[in-house]
């Protein structure tokens, strides 16, 4: 008979799940960051390397707390990474995953609550917060997009793909 995991293992299955999932979000929105670069759109590619670098901290985090409670941190991505798209789709692609992240989130940080792990379910929400900004800024831009379609685009070219001094 398969012994049944307990309340701290469960945990750490969901913290696992969130990392694979921000493993694919950090390769998948920096791999954008160097298409757009290379294009020269480099004020939506400095947006693209910003959230990328969110999804280290949130990827560091949730390995941090994996480790805190005895588990090995997974260093495999949930998904593969969507190349040569065109500006709109890429969008697309980047609000997906974070609608994805955002329920996942939700929903994992209501079962440590039921598993009596209320620090992870802080974790959860914490990054859950940070989860729906990420959306709510490929949102616009995409909105941006649909409505201005070329002209927006123009003002997103140029620039540095940098964020400024101090975070951006």
């Amino acid at each position: 008979m398969a012994k049944a995991k307990s309340n701290k293992e469960k945990v750490i299955d969901l913290l696992n799940e969130a990392r694979a999932s921000e493993l694919t979000g950090i390769l998948q929105y920096m791999s954008q960051h160097y298409e757009l670069e290379d294009m020269d759109y480099g004020k939506l590619a400095v947006i693209l390397k910003t959230i990328g670098i969110d999804e280290m901290r949130h990827a560091e985090a949730f390995a941090d707390r994996i480790l805190f409670l005895g588990g090995v941190a997974t260093s495999t991505p949930d998904g593969k990474v969507k190349k040569g798209e065109e500006i709109e789709a890429m969008l697309e692609t980047d609000l997906g995953l974070e609608t994805g992240a955002i329920e996942m989130y939700n929903h994992h940080a209501q079962e440590c609550a039921k598993l009596g792990d209320n620090v992870s379910k802080e974790l959860f929400e914490a990054t859950l917060a940070q989860e729906e900004g990420h959306w709510d800024q490929f949102s616009n831009v995409h909105g941006h997009i649909k409505k201005l379609g070329a002209a927006y685009l123009a003002t997103l070219a140029g620039g540095q793909a940098e964020p400024a001094a101090g975070g951006a």
